[in-house]
C-alpha cells in the first residue's frame, strides 16, 4: 500500500478510524471523511504518530455535492485515487409498522446513496489506477434482520450495486470488494435510529463479545491487498450466510429468536 491514496468515509470513529490507522501503517496516504470535523482532526493527529500527514475533509455522504467535493479535493492534493472505502453508515432499530418513513429514507441516503455518490465521482480515477472500491456492508446485506428493515434494505442495495459494478468492470482491472462484518464493537448501535428518528443511545448488545473495529480493519486492508471479491467475517457470520442459502426458513427463525432476546427488543 506504500504510496497509495486511500479515501475512507465515516473515518472519525469505529471501523473507519481503524481502517485509517491500518492503511497508514501499511504506508498509504489516507483521506478521512466524516460529518464531524473535530473528531476527524483528532484522528489526523493520531495518524501523525505513525508518520503520516493526512487530509481530513468534512463530508456528509448523503449529500451529492459533498461527495463530489471530497473527490475533487483529494485529486487536487494528491492527483490520484487508489482505494475508496465506502464505510459511512447508520443503523436503525424499530419494527417497520411503527417506523416513520423518514427513518428509512435517512438510512438509505447514507448507506446506499452515499456509496453511489462517492463511487460515481471517484470511478474515473479508480479506473485509471486500476484501484479498489470497497463497500463496508453487513451480514444484514445477506439476511433480512427484523427491526432493521431500513438497514437491511440499504445493505442489500449496496451489495447489489457493487456486485453489478464489479461485473461491468470485469475487463477494466477495477477491483470491487464487499466486506461484511458481523456485529462489531463500535458506536453504530448507540447512534442507531428508533421509530421516530431519534438516536437509540444505549447499545442493546454486549460489545465486549464482538469483533473489534481494529480486527475488522486488518481484514479489510488484507482483502484490498489480495483483491478479494467478498469478505464475510466471523464464524457465526459465515455460517449464517451459508445456511441462509440452504435452509432459509430455519435461519429466519434463528435470527428472529436472536433479535427477540435483545434487551428492550422491539419484537416483544
Amino acid at each position: 500500500m506504500r504510496g497509495k491514496v486511500v479515501i475512507i468515509t465515516g473515518a472519525s470513529s469505529g471501523i473507519g478510524k481503524a481502517c485509517a490507522l491500518e492503511f497508514s501503517k501499511k504506508g498509504a496516504t489516507v483521506v478521512l471523511a466524516a460529518r464531524n470535523k473535530e473528531k476527524l482532526e483528532l484522528v489526523v493527529e493520531e495518524l501523525k504518530e505513525v508518520g503520516k500527514n493526512n487530509l481530513a475533509i468534512q463530508c456528509d455522504v448523503s449529500k451529492e455535492e459533498d461527495c463530489k467535493r471530497l473527490i475533487e479535493e483529494t485529486v487536487e492534493k494528491y492527483q490520484k485515487i487508489d482505494v475508496l472505502i465506502n464505510n459511512a453508515g447508520i443503523s436503525m432499530r424499530a419494527i417497520f409498522n411503527e417506523t416513520a418513513l423518514s427513518v428509512i429514507k435517512k438510512v438509505m441516503d447514507i448507506n446506499f446513496w452515499g456509496t453511489v455518490f462517492c463511487t460515481k465521482y471517484a470511478l474515473p480515477y479508480l479506473l485509471k489506477s486500476k484501484g479498489s472500491i470497497v463497500g463496508v456492508s453487513s451480514i444484514a446485506g445477506y439476511l433480512g434482520l427484523p427491526a432493521r428493515t431500513g438497514y437491511s434494505a440499504s445493505k442489500y442495495a449496496m451489495q447489489g450495486f457493487l456486485d453489478a459494478l464489479r461485473t461491468e468492470n470485469l475487463r477494466t482491472g477495477l477491483h470491487v470488494m464487499v466486506a461484511c462484518p458481523s456485529f462489531t464493537a463500535s458506536n453504530i448501535r448507540n447512534t442507531a435510529l428508533i421509530n421516530d428518528g431519534s438516536e437509540q443511545g444505549e447499545t442493546p448488545r454486549d460489545e465486549e463479545k464482538m469483533m473489534t473495529a481494529e480486527e475488522v480493519a486488518k481484514e479489510i486492508v488484507n482483502g484490498v491487498i489480495k483483491r478479494k471479491r467478498t469478505l464475510v467475517l466471523t464464524t457465526e457470520g459465515k455460517l449464517a450466510v451459508f445456511l441462509g442459502k440452504l435452509f432459509p426458513r430455519f435461519i429466519e427463525k434463528q435470527v428472529f429468536n436472536k433479535m427477540l432476546k435483545e434487551p428492550d427488543s422491539p419484537l416483544k
